[in-house]
């Protein structure tokens, strides 16, 4: 009886594990943002734990005459922008860092952000399945679960090194990580299992995210 309770344990572990997800880490920034070179190097460091989904959306209300960040993405900004909603914010800003959809931080703000990651990790409940492939098309499959999502599609480039050429960051060089390319959503979640095969859309790599009205996120995987 002992063996077979130990036996259960470990296979509800393993099931557990294998439900686990990474934290999904949203850094909203600008090439014209004086204060985001900061949080952009933090960013670079976060994308390389193998536990955080970092994904930096360059927004579009800082380009102007002096420089305009080619990376910028009006779906950013709104996405930032509903987020302002979510959370009873009366304005935007950059750089802001939000952590699972549900938590605000100053992207710069180091321990602010890792608290935010901490409490989010204790916080997590067993994931929605995600797995996203490419081959010659981009495949992406959702596993069953509890709860109603948007599926958000995410394309994004690893790294991109620029040299600014005006504005506040002019003449600075910005490494840059895990920049967002390409927003589209896929439709909603409903608890059965889906999956798609389409065109992949701009970005080197691929993250899929299911996330609930209310900002909470169900499931998270990336290629």
């Amino acid at each position: 009886m002992i063996r077979l309770a130990l036996i259960s344990t470990l296979f509800l572990i393993t099931i557990q594990a294998a439900q686990a997800r990474p934290v999904v880490v949203e850094l909203f920034t600008s090439e014209a943002c004086s204060s985001c070179p900061p949080a952009e190097a933090f960013l670079g460091q976060l994308a390389q734990n193998p536990g955080i989904l970092a994904l930096a959306f360059h927004v579009t209300y800082w380009n102007g005459p002096a420089w305009t960040d080619k990376f910028s993405l009006t779906a950013a900004t709104d996405r930032q922008t509903s987020y302002a909603a979510l959370l009873h914010q009366d304005n935007v800003f950059t750089p802001q860092a939000i952590i699972d959809g549900t938590t605000s931080v100053t992207g710069s703000d180091q321990s602010g952000v890792n608290a935010a990651i901490a409490a989010a990790q204790a916080a997590q409940t067993p994931a929605i399945p995600v797995s996203v492939t490419q081959t010659g098309m981009l495949t992406i499959k959702i596993g069953a679960g509890a709860g109603a999502a948007q599926i958000w599609l995410f394309g994004y480039d690893s790294h991109h090194t620029t040299q600014i050429g005006g504005g506040e960051n002019g003449g600075a060089t910005i490494a840059e990580s895990n920049v967002v390319r390409s927003i589209t959503p896929l439709g909603g979640y409903t608890g059965i299992p889906v999956s798609y095969t389409i065109p992949k859309p701009a970005g080197e790599h691929m993250a899929v995210v299911l996330q609930t009205g209310n900002g909470q996120i169900l499931g998270a995987g990336s290629e």
